[in-house]
């Protein structure tokens, strides 16, 4: 028997295809095609064959911006503000439009959330400017507009009076 080809070889194992690699992620959970895209990018074999699984997956619903832009904001939305979401379904290659449809439903309870939100990590009127400060930053990193902020440490201040 030639050396190597005993019962003793090993195969190499196979590799996931480029479609099961992309099914396996959207498996995890929702990703846009641009993630999708920069997370298989150094699986493809031949040129082209990427976008051919990722249209392919579109085509049969495996791939939706839509249900991505939906499942960021379910999950995400009582911890940011609209900014900062709205940055994150950028960063994700969404559409402007679908972002903006996605977020506009948000509106009406941006102060509400930030108000959980600040209340979650804080819970008490600032004592001191410095501390103001320290809040407002706080909020303001979270993606709360600037308005919404004000409201939000105001209304903390006229409950400790």
């Amino acid at each position: 028997m030639p050396a190597g080809s005993g019962g003793g070889a090993r195969r190499p194992a196979l590799q996931p295809s480029l479609k099961g690699r992309a099914l396996r992620l959207l498996g995890q959970r929702e990703h846009s095609r641009r993630e999708l895209e920069r997370k298989l990018r150094d699986h493809e074999s031949e040129p082209g064959a990427l976008q051919q699984v990722l249209d392919e997956l579109q085509a049969q619903g495996y791939l939706s911006e839509q249900r991505v832009a939906e499942s960021l904001v379910h999950r995400r939305a009582d911890q940011l503000g609209a900014a900062r979401l709205r940055q994150e379904l950028q960063d994700k290659g969404l559409a402007r439009e679908l972002i903006e449809q996605t977020l506009a439903g948000l509106q009406d309870s941006e102060l509400q959330r930030a108000r959980a939100v600040w209340a979650r990590r804080y819970g008490a009127a600032p004592a001191d400017a410095k501390e103001r400060a320290r809040q407002a930053r706080f909020l303001q990193a979270r993606g709360f507009a600037p308005e919404v902020i004000r409201r939000v440490l105001a209304a903390a201040g006229s409950d400790e009076e």
